[in-house]
């Protein structure tokens, strides 16, 4: 069993970003705060354009994201999310909330828990102690994280608790979910958090607010589906 050291580097580097950028913010000048999230969320889109090709099966991707947003939309987890930024906020009496505060909190929430390459790199280093993908997560999140605590404030720093905890989930089942996930799957579950990367950037860079919070569940859902496309599907196509 190996020591989760990319987690731990991880949550931290999310918990220090958000306590940085909390106390410090006041003291960042207005136009760096105006321009780094825009160089983030190309960040975020950049990131999301190098996982997006290592897809292998496009109709079975396409598929889970549709399905997957029906079902979020019909469970409104973007409204439960938000619901959520809007009781923390008010747990710590913050003030001047509205709905870009809300938005700019499930982006981030996103973004440290539930990109494809957190998800993937949380397994690796469980299987084999390969922390390389959380450490070069680790980087981007610090600074997401201090960008984002200006407005948001310690909000961004409880994120770091339901990561650690999906992160370290992740981590102790890598043994049993690996060996189920063939390179197809991988590849197509990759693709798929590639996408939901890829909107979170237009949604940190204030272009589009795609609603990635109902778009979750595809992330479950294109493992099986990519699973059954390759077994199923494609030997009926020839």
């Amino acid at each position: 069993m190996f020591f989760p050291t990319g987690i731990v580097i991880n949550g931290l580097a999310v918990l220090l970003g958000g306590l940085t950028g909390a106390c410090l913010g006041r003291h960042i000048p207005k136009k760096l705060c105006e321009t780094l999230p825009l160089m983030f969320g190309l960040s975020a889109m950049t990131i999301g354009i190098v996982n997006i090709p290592k897809v292998a099966n496009l109709p079975a991707l396409i598929l889970a994201i549709i399905l997957g947003a029906i079902l979020g939309e019909l469970a409104q987890l973007e409204s439960r999310f938000e619901g959520l930024a809007g009781w923390l906020g008010g747990l710590m009496k913050m003030e001047h909330q509205d709905t870009r505060m809300q938005q700019d909190f499930v982006s981030v929430l996103v973004v440290f828990c539930f990109s494809g390459s957190g998800i993937f790199g949380a397994l690796q280093s469980g299987l084999n102690g390969d922390h390389t993908v959380l450490l070069a997560k680790a980087v981007m999140d610090f600074f997401t994280a201090i960008i984002f605590a200006i407005s948001l404030r310690h909000m961004v720093s409880i994120i770091a608790l339901p990561q650690l905890v999906l992160m370290l989930l992740l981590f102790c089942s890598a043994g049993l979910l690996m060996p189920l996930i063939s390179d197809t799957m991988l590849g197509d579950f990759m693709a798929c958090g590639g996408v939901l990367i890829f909107a979170t950037g237009f949604r940190i860079a204030g272009i589009r607010q795609y609603p990635i919070g109902n778009m979750l569940p595809a992330l479950v859902l294109v493992l099986p589906l990519s699973a059954a496309w390759t077994s199923w599907v494609l030997p009926l196509l020839g």
